[in-house]
């Protein structure tokens, strides 16, 4: 969602925040501002727009100068885009940028009100501005400040804080949100993620709820709300500038797919040797596993429909039910878990709201929680019993590519670990899917390497408004999946429905020209799902047809053919959904839209 870059240091200042909030462009944004500490106090430059605009406005005779700042950029959550509700926001002697959700900000508002003070934007981050402000001229305290606002602001935020009368220093704090501090030589600096400072540090530390970090250039306090020392561990970064930069590419969603071969491979790796799937070297043991016997996946948007490619693979593999939760529902529904239950956590950031509450809730229940994440140290990582990473590397491209991909690599592990855990799989069958996992990303960059007849598609329907995805079993969930990235990156009406249904209603949305984009890569459903794709294509539908390498296809039927390579059946979505995201990549393009910040997004959705 929103973005918070701070920097304290030897340079000045207002270069360095602009860059890093340019690093934060792909988490989504609808205006932006810095605030810098100068010789003559804090000054403030926001606009709403893109960060060209803030840019403009600087170089027009608004630049601040100072060695310490703040900077933002928004995603509306309360109050229109608009220059006075931009970050940062001054109350008094407080400046502040925030990220998340401050749930009672209007209880917080009437207070202040109450008091006489006049709000000039409609956001709930001035009431936290405000109400810091109020606890501060109490107290002339910035700790006791911040906690006395912690304890009223009830949410899921970060917050990095200037006070006017405590120069070149940065307060930052968090609840829930996600906030990193990077540590350099002679500057410190916090940002959203820590891949904005990658270019400046790879050493960092990551706050806990309550703590609150205390910047200067010669070094880092932190302390508890009670202004107790607290020590923190110091991290390594393991991730370059170069993961976390284009390549060449013109853009992050095509570099990233073209890195999915690599990142597959790097996430598969390490797991398989001599022929047995070894998940203890992450810190899983065989004797957790070994006791599951009823699995609830949560996730949201595509880690989602990762996880249903993964209720496949387990049931499949290891006869193990498996109920498959969207994040957001699974946490109201009051769930049924028994002793046995497993609840795996899907996130690439390991930041998602709503899986955080889903994993908070299952702990509460008293349910062992494995998540699969790619952040290091996020707060789903640390907070689960047990993590398995998928070291996909940076993903900055809005629309999630490669990190669906090893998050299905990291499931079918789990999914043949299982199988030979639970007596479902022999010692030889271990072997052969180990072969073969380890084959596939040979095999999906033979799938990359049909580009050519891909961006031909794409030609053909870049002018369609409505697009349907039909499919079978596993296909199906690639049908999802494929619908959420043409619709996310294109703007294009997408549904995606399950082939046997077409009967039941769909049908009646077909018409002269409708695309169809059938998935068919499963044997024992293909003559079926072929079937369906003719009913439309009587209709006057155009179809397009994803299947193997050596299926019969009528030529007639098709309009265009997307063939992959030839996998073990349940193993096909590895390779059968590279294709729909390059389709869905280069119509994007051929439409023009701003492919790696899709309008309304956000990579990393932290609030509910």
């Amino acid at each position: 969602m929103c973005g918070i870059i701070g920097y304290v240091g030897k340079h000045d200042s207002v270069d360095i925040l602009l860059d890093g909030l340019r690093q934060l462009e792909y988490r989504g944004y609808d205006s932006a501002g810095i605030a810098v500490y100068g010789k003559s106090g804090v000054s403030v430059v926001k606009t709403q727009g893109r960060l060209q605009r803030l840019q403009d406005k600087i170089d027009a005779g608004e630049r601040p100068f100072g060695c310490c700042g703040i900077g933002h950029t928004r995603w509306a959550t309360h109050g229109e885009p608009s220059d006075v509700n931009a970050h940062p926001h001054r109350s008094g002697r407080v400046t502040l940028v925030h990220n998340g959700i401050i749930e009672n900000y209007m209880q917080l508002k009437d207070a202040r009100l109450a008091e006489g003070f006049t709000f000039q934007s409609e956001t709930d981050t001035e009431t936290v501005a405000a109400t810091l402000d109020h606890y501060y001229e109490q107290s002339n305290d910035p700790i006791q400040a911040i906690a006395q606002t912690i304890h009223d602001a009830e949410g899921s935020y970060a917050l990095g804080i200037l006070f006017d009368d405590q120069p070149d220093t940065i307060y930052a704090v968090r609840k829930d949100s996600p906030l990193v501090v990077g540590l350099g030589s002679g500057e410190n600096f916090i940002a959203s993620d820590m891949t904005v400072l990658l270019q400046h540090t790879k050493q960092y530390f990551l706050p806990e709820p309550g703590e609150i970090a205390i910047l200067r250039k010669d070094g880092v306090e932190v302390v508890d709300l009670a202004g107790k020392p607290v020590h923190k561990d110091v991290l390594t970064a393991t991730w370059d500038v170069g993961t976390a930069e284009k390549g060449g590419y013109p853009h992050f969603m095509l570099k990233e797919i073209h890195e999915e071969p690599e990142a597959v491979k790097r996430c598969l790796s390490p797991r398989i040797r001599g022929g047995k799937v070894e998940l203890g070297i992450s810190g899983l043991p065989d004797d957790t596993l070994a006791a599951v016997d009823h699995i609830h996946i949560v996730a949201c948007g595509t880690a989602m429909h990762a996880g249903l490619v993964g209720r496949y693979a387990i049931e499949a593999l290891a006869r193990i039910p498996v109920e498959v939760s969207i994040a957001s529902e699974f946490r109201y529904r009051d769930p049924i878990f028994s002793k046995h239950d497993l609840v795996i956590l899907i996130s690439q950031s390991g930041e998602t709201a709503d899986t955080l509450a889903a994993l908070r809730l299952a702990k509460e229940k008293g349910v062992r929680t494995l998540a699969i994440v790619n952040v290091p140290g996020s707060s789903i990582a640390r907070e689960a019993n047990d993590v398995l990473y998928t070291w996909a590397g940076p993903e900055i491209a809005v629309a999630s590519t490669k990190a669906y991909l090893v998050q299905l690599s990291v499931l079918y592990l789990l999914a043949v670990k299982l199988g030979c855990l639970h007596g479902q799989l022999t010692e030889q069958q271990e072997a052969d899917y180990c072969r073969e996992l380890l084959e596939m990303p040979a095999h999906i960059q033979e799938a990359i390497d049909h580009e050519p007849e891909i961006i031909s598609c794409a030609k053909q329907l870049k002018d369609d408004e409505h697009v349907f995805f039909i499919g079978r079993g596993v296909d199906y969930t690639l049908c999802q999946e494929s619908s959420l990235k043409l619709k996310e990156v294109s703007y294009v009406h997408c549904e995606a429905y399950a082939a046997g249904e077409l009967k039941h209603g769909t049908i009646s949305l077909i018409e002269e020209g409708t695309p169809v984009i059938g998935v068919a890569t499963q044997p024992s459903l293909y003559p079926k799902t072929v079937s369906n794709l003719e009913e439309v294509k009587s209709r006057g539908a155009k179809v397009i047809l994803v299947c193997r390498e050596g299926d019969k296809v009528d030529s007639e039927l098709t309009t265009n053919l997307l063939r992959v390579p030839k996998v073990r059946d349940i193993l096909s979505p590895l390779v059968a959904i590279v294709p729909l995201q390059l389709l869905a990549y280069h119509i994007a393009v051929l439409r023009g839209c701003d492919v790696d910040k899709p309008r309304n997004l956000a990579k990393s959705v932290t609030v509910e």
